[in-house]
């Protein structure tokens, strides 16, 4: 099916204005399918030929202008419109459309807890096109209005405020009609309707809601106040911030089933995944992800929304804005004041890893580098968002904060209900500094890669002096911490030197040389951090005497660096965790050492011989943070605020690292047996599939006690941990079953397929699985052509055979990389598992394996 290209895009950006668009949506048609009609009301510039996006089950007709457009000149998802003279013109179209379950389009979802049916849109990219006709490109922005007809005791909700009009008299549907927007981009127009449970307020004038299915009401009951009250924050921080005030009608928040993303900056209506209604317990790193979510979807409101990019290749202009305005406001504006540890310590390694691979790309890349949208879909990653934000904290540390803002709000002013490219943003942001922003942004933006910075110590009489080393082609300002230690063991912050690398300076520093030197020092810069050999010695001996939480993130990603490039051993970095993270008091660096330590360092980066020791010193970690969590009470467990690094989230935290890496069944079998952990927390649905998951892989446990455990949870996430656990189990019939329903059951959800993948493939049962190895690759491939980009995408980041790290996969992936029909996704998804194949190799090789 074509994809737009930029050209395309441009052309008929010149040929065409669009004005309006007024959809009428009958979801009362069936389980399979919707009837949309679409009137789209626009002027052509000059006479001419265009065309309109649509991708219906059945075109039943087409009129331009009153007369009939053949329904058979549709060519794969193009109607050709001909003949256009200068002028205003109305075009309608009259279709059935297909209801998605792979989370595109007009996704439909029945709960399997009561069986009530959910629908809501994804229109992102080129998806609107499986929900209405459009000029399909973010450019050409208009006005919208839906009416729609939903089932008796549905609610409707739209990118306006929506109303119950009436019903209809055959069936008792329900009729609604939403408010027309402002001007907005065809991807960002939004629906979503069912027997929303929902829960309503009113801030600022205007109204405020949150809606998730029945099933979920509640738990979204139990944290309703967190999610409004973090809504309420941002929202008045924003106002604040931007002198364009809120530009929308409403503020709903729908937490929808199966959601692709994180969530949708859908103006009026952002959607969510429902994973953040909890229905189990979290840690409070998890609350305050939800916490930068909601405030980085509400920036795009703003940065997206109001402002919107002219082509795909400023993408970077929705989501880095957001992600660190996101991570800013929510520091600012909420009790979740160390969300930069968290940045720093998953999502800084995310855009760390995107740029060392081949598919690194600009943040802003040059417009021939995004062709089309195909292409478009490749940069929503690391690079776009962590890397992007890091970029703009280094901008603001190098304008100041006073005049960042200033330019931002400039561009507002400039091009609001409009759109703007990278030199329009760089222009508002030039008139409010002397410094020279254009060649920061060439610098910045323009370039791939990350810089390595190395410090070099030289003592000297009555002092030391400082240099940097500078791996790589950017200008850099950073902070380096000099700290000491203390009598009793601890490090102590003895100052901070303001560094601009590169510079051909050699800093003079009066005094002894620090125990330790830390470049980056308050993770202000974007750059891989290296030590001088005391410092090294230092961080590795007493990384846990640090006394910032930001502080200990940098230096945790230095050494996952190291590690990562062959410079410090997986088992050096194993003692380091066993050594350190028993004392560490902040849940993110928790999460994020053990998540590594359980996933890259003990299932990649050493030889399966090597494995169960790796995991025993995981557990012991996790039984030395469950041992300093003793003794809490029932009320600690159902205080939100007593999730802290002492409390119950540590815990918690703890016994999810202990139950996936256990070796044995019998400690966490005894806990599922008692329905609680020793000592607590009681099992809740999330540890008790978590168990089930652990002890499949294990042979503990079969079919039966997996049926058992669904028919007491017959949830959507129970259905999901049932395919995981059937996944897992490690029987040959179980795999044939398994590969079965993700490569050939073309029914299978979106989020049923990556349940079964995650299950699939278990560094336990390599032999087992061996030869579905060389499968995935054909079978993904036809998969990929078949079901489209969304299933493509979670095949390629679940499916991978990930734990076969070998020379014969490395040569099946180089191989399947060679096939022209590849889907852009998949391709992305497999050069990217190639790379980190041939690195996991590199750290075996030089560690001996």
């Amino acid at each position: 099916m074509p994809v737009l290209t930029r050209n395309e895009a441009h052309t008929r950006a010149q040929l065409l204005d669009v004005h309006r668009y007024t959809v009428t949506l009958d979801l009362t048609g069936g389980d399979t399918g919707f009837d949309s009609t679409t009137v789209i009301r626009f002027t052509t510039r000059a006479a001419g030929d265009t065309f309109v996006e649509l991708k219906p089950e059945e075109l039943r007709s087409a009129t331009l202008d009153g007369d009939p457009v053949d329904p058979a000149t549709l060519t794969d998802n193009r109607l050709p419109l001909t003949g256009l003279t200068e002028g205003p013109h109305e075009l309608r179209v009259d279709t059935r459309m297909r209801y998605s379950h792979t989370g595109e389009g007009m996704h439909r979802f029945t709960d399997p807890a009561d069986d009530r049916t959910y629908v809501y849109t994804q229109m992102f990219m080129d998806d609107v096109q499986r929900v209405f006709a459009a000029f399909d490109q973010p450019d050409l922005k208009a006005v919208f209005e839906f009416t729609v007809t939903a089932p008796a005791g549905w609610t409707v909700l739209a990118n306006g405020i929506t109303e119950h009009t009436g019903t209809r008299d055959t069936d008792g549907a329900g009729i609604w009609q939403s408010a027309a927007t402002p001007v907005i981009s065809t991807y960002l127009a939004a629906v979503a309707a069912g027997p929303w449970h929902s829960v309503t307020t009113e801030h600022a004038g205007l109204p405020f809601g949150i809606h998730c299915r029945q099933s979920l009401a509640p738990h979204m009951d139990t944290d309703a106040e967190e999610i409004l009250s973090v809504t309420k924050a941002c929202f008045d921080r924003y106002q604040q911030k931007f002198t364009e005030p809120y530009p929308f009608d409403s503020y709903d928040q729908a937490f929808v089933p199966e959601f692709n993303a994180g969530a949708m900056e859908n103006p009026g209506l952002v959607t969510f995944r429902d994973e953040f209604i909890f229905r189990s317990a979290v840690t409070d790193t998890e609350r305050q992800t939800r916490a930068m979510v909601i405030s980085h979807e509400m920036a795009h409101m703003w940065f997206g929304d109001l402002v919107t990019l002219r082509w795909w290749d400023d993408i970077w202009l929705n989501e880095s804005f957001a992600e660190y305005m996101g991570y800013q406001t929510a520091a600012e504006a909420t009790r979740f004041t160390g969300a930069w540890t968290e940045f720093g310590i998953t999502r800084k390694a995310w855009g760390y890893d995107a740029d060392q691979r081949p598919s690194t790309h600009p943040v802003a890349p040059d417009p021939d580098g995004v062709p089309d949208t195909a292409a478009a879909l490749l940069n929503f990653d690391g690079i776009s968002y962590a890397k992007g934000a890091s970029a703009l904290r280094q901008l603001v540390a190098w304008l100041g904060e006073k005049d960042f803002l200033a330019g931002i709000n400039t561009h507002f002013a400039r091009h609001k209900f409009a759109n703007a490219s990278l030199a329009d943003f760089v222009d508002s942001l030039a008139a409010h500094t002397d410094r020279d922003v254009h060649a920061w942004a060439d610098t910045w933006l323009r370039t791939t890669g990350i810089d390595t910075l190395t410090p070099r110590i030289q003592e000297s009489t009555g002092g030391w002096t400082l240099t940097v080393d500078h791996n790589g082609s950017r200008p850099h300002r950073i902070t380096a911490g000099l700290y000491d230690r203390t009598p009793d063991g601890q490090l102590e912050l003895r100052e901070h030197l303001d560094l601009d690398v590169p510079s051909d300076e050699i800093i003079s520093v009066a005094g002894p040389r620090p125990t330790l030197l830390l470049l980056n020092d308050g993770d202000l810069g974007y750059a891989k951090i290296r030590f001088d050999e005391t410092s090294r010695e230092t961080a590795l001996r007493s990384l846990s005497a640090i006394p910032s939480a930001l502080t200990r993130a940098v230096v945790w990603n230095a050494l996952r660096d190291m590690v990562r490039d062959g410079e410090l051993g997986p088992v050096a970095y194993l003692e380091t965790v066993h050594a350190h993270l028993p004392e560490e008091t902040d849940l993110a660096i928790v999460q994020g050492v053990l998540g590594f330590a359980r996933t890259q360092i003990a299932d990649r980066y050493l030889p399966a011989a090597d494995r169960p020791g790796a995991l025993a010193l995981i557990t012991s970690v996790a039984r030395a943070l469950i041992r300093r969590t003793e003794g809490l009470t029932s009320e600690d467990w159902t205080s939100t605020a007593a999730t802290s690094g002492t409390g119950p989230g540590l815990r918690l935290a703890a016994v999810r690292t202990f139950i996936d890496s256990a070796t044995q069944p019998d400690a966490i079998a005894a806990w599922l047996a008692d329905g609680t952990v020793t000592g607590g927390p009681e099992l809740d649905p999330e540890l008790r599939w978590r168990i089930l998951a652990r002890l499949a892989v294990l042979g503990a446990i079969d079919e039966p006690e997996i049926a058992e455990a669904l028919a007491a949870d017959p949830s959507a996430t129970g259905q999901e941990g049932a395919a995981r656990c059937r996944a897992a189990l490690p029987h040959p019939e179980a795999k044939a079953i398994a590969w079965d329903r993700m490569f050939h059951d073309d029914t299978l959800s979106n989020y049923l397929f990556t349940a079964t993948a995650q299950g699939f493939w278990q560094p336990e049962q390599s032999e087992l699985v061996g030869s579905y190895v060389p499968r995935f690759y054909t079978d993904a491939v036809a998969l990929a052509a078949r079901r489209g980009p969304a299933i493509a995408e979670a095949a390629g980041r679940h499916a991978f055979p990930v734990y076969a790290i070998d020379e014969d996969n490395l040569q099946l992936a180089r191989t399947c990389l060679k096939h022209e029909d590849l889907l852009p996704l998949l391709r992305r998804k497999l050069t990217d598992h190639l790379d980190d194949l041939t690195r996991a190799l590199n750290v075996g090789r030089v560690n001996g394996r």
